[in-house]
């Protein structure tokens, strides 16, 4: 069984728009929680690039990454992920090598097929159908512009060249495990929303993985929620919100619900497969938390946690990220 304490730690941050807060709120948590995180010694935290969503703010990844690596000094900070088929590989070169010059040895770029959407957004951001297809092809592009040869004659990524940005392959499918070990990249799994492909996906990585200039041996990120308390009792009650705001924003599209209205969808066969979205989550209090983390960690066979401390206030995910802080031993100081 992996021990908690040997585990770097990382933390997903969806810059949560709750009902009633503005934008700027939501990035004023997202500041919190990163500079709770830097002091608690975890080791980055990641942001995700979705569109058209009401309750996640992080659709201008980089510009946020660049807000909360001025309100702290020492925590990596990545896209996890920027989703690659809708931008140019040379734009997002030139954005990550501003923000490594700007903060360097702190940025992460993690890379994703998915369009982060759904299709008529795909369509209102002006984007290639086929350009999903071409994701091989672009991430290696994206490596030149970073590294010290562009693939593309009389082009270069400036501020870009030269920095080598770490690059993560991020998703839940085995095309990505497969690409991530090809690429000798680091293989991140998003298992805390898409578990089923997990296992399958890290074994074919481990299996076919090829060494690079970047990385020698497999290196796995797997997601997991965490709804860490003071006590079982609060956890169970926090767990239960954030079950009913998944099922009102996948199963009821946004549109609010009382609790009772919330429960009677969660036990409906729509609502159990969202509840099984999120199937890798660890619930209750520190201990607890900690035995269930060990235990996916080993399921998952990876090398890094990232947490998604999912409770719906702010108070409630930084208690969790001390919490879990507390029983892993960071090193940092409350």
């Amino acid at each position: 069984m992996p021990d908690l304490a040997d585990l770097p730690l990382s933390i997903l941050d969806l810059a949560v728009i709750r009902h009633g807060e503005s934008a700027g709120q939501a990035f004023e948590a997202c500041v919190a929680i990163a500079q709770r995180a830097e002091a608690r010694g975890y080791r980055r935290v990641w942001y995700a690039e979705h569109h058209n969503m009401a309750s996640i703010g992080s659709s201008a990844t980089a510009v946020l990454i660049a807000h909360v690596a001025a309100h702290t000094s020492t925590i990596r900070l990545g896209a996890g992920g920027i989703m690659l088929p809708n931008h140019s590989p040379l734009v997002i070169a030139e954005q990550f090598g501003t923000l490594e010059a700007l903060h360097p040895g702190r940025i992460d770029l993690g890379l994703g097929r998915a369009p982060g959407t759904d299709q008529v957004t795909w369509r209102a951001m002006r984007r290639d159908p086929a350009a999903s297809e071409r994701f091989p092809q672009d991430v290696q592009e994206l490596q030149g512009y970073l590294g010290e040869a562009s693939l593309v004659p009389g082009v270069e990524a400036v501020p870009g060249k030269g920095t080598h940005v770490p690059i993560t392959i991020l998703g839940s499918s085995l095309f990505g495990a497969r690409l991530a070990a090809i690429l000798g990249l680091p293989y991140g799994f998003a298992s805390h929303f898409a578990p089923q492909a997990l296992r399958q996906a890290v074994a074919i990585y481990r299996h076919e993985f090829q060494p690079s200039a970047q990385l020698a041996e497999p290196y796995v990120l797997a997601a997991a929620n965490v709804v860490a308390a003071d006590t079982a009792e609060d956890a169970a009650r926090q767990h239960l919100q954030v079950l009913r705001s998944r099922v009102a924003r996948f199963v009821a599209r946004g549109r609010r619900l009382t609790d009772d209205e919330a429960d009677q969808v969660l036990a409906s066969p729509q609502g159990q497969q969202v509840a099984d979205m999120m199937r890798h989550t660890a619930v209750g209090t520190a201990m607890e938390v900690r035995e269930q983390l060990e235990s996916f960690a080993l399921h998952a066979d990876a090398d890094e946690l990232i947490l998604v401390h999912a409770a719906r206030s702010l108070e409630e995910r930084l208690r969790s990220l001390d919490l879990v802080a507390d029983v892993a031993g960071l090193p940092g100081d409350r």
